[in-house]
C-alpha cells in the first residue's frame, strides 16, 4: 500500500487541509515553500493517465479552491502547481496527486526551469496528432 493510501485511511498521520468522499488534501512533510500541499485523489490511480474524467475534474477543481485560498492566507504572491507522471518527471509516489506550491519571491527554494530548444514545431505536432 502506498504511502498516500495510509494516510487516506489514516493508518499514518498527516495535517489535512481538506476531505471530502473523493479526494484529500494535506501538508507536504517536505514543505518546498510554506504552505505546500499535496492533493490526492482517495481512489488509488498511479497517474494522470489511469484517472477517470469525472475524478479528475473534481480533484482539479479542488487544486484551483485551495490555491486561491493558500495564496490569500499564507499571503503568497504567486502558486506553482505542480504534477509529476512517472519516474522520468519526478514522481516519487505512484499515487497521483498535484503539488500546490505558494511562491513568495525567487529566492523562496523553489525553482523551475525552462530550456529553450529549437525545434520544428509543425513536425512535433504531426507527430502528436497523427
Amino acid at each position: 500500500m502506498c504511502i498516500f493510501c495510509k494516510i487516506i485511511e489514516k493508518s499514518i498521520p498527516a495535517t489535512i487541509l481538506y476531505e471530502d468522499q473523493t479526494v484529500i488534501a494535506f501538508l507536504d512533510i517536505s514543505q518546498t515553500t510554506r504552505g505546500h500541499t499535496l492533493v490526492v485523489p482517495k481512489e488509488h490511480f498511479a497517474d494522470i493517465e489511469d484517472i477517470d474524467d469525472n475524478t479528475l475534474a473534481h480533484l482539479i477543481k479542488v487544486v484551483k479552491e485551495l490555491s486561491v485560498k493558500i495564496k490569500t492566507k499564507m499571503g503568497a504572491n504567486g502558486i506553482n502547481i505542480l504534477n509529476n507522471n512517472g519516474l522520468a518527471a519526478g514522481q516519487t509516489v505512484e499515487h497521483l496527486h498535484f503539488h500546490i506550491i505558494p511562491r513568495y519571491d525567487e529566492h523562496d527554494g523553489f525553482n523551475c526551469s525552462f530550456i529553450a530548444h529549437q525545434e520544428d514545431l509543425l513536425a512535433i505536432a504531426n507527430l502528436i496528432n497523427n
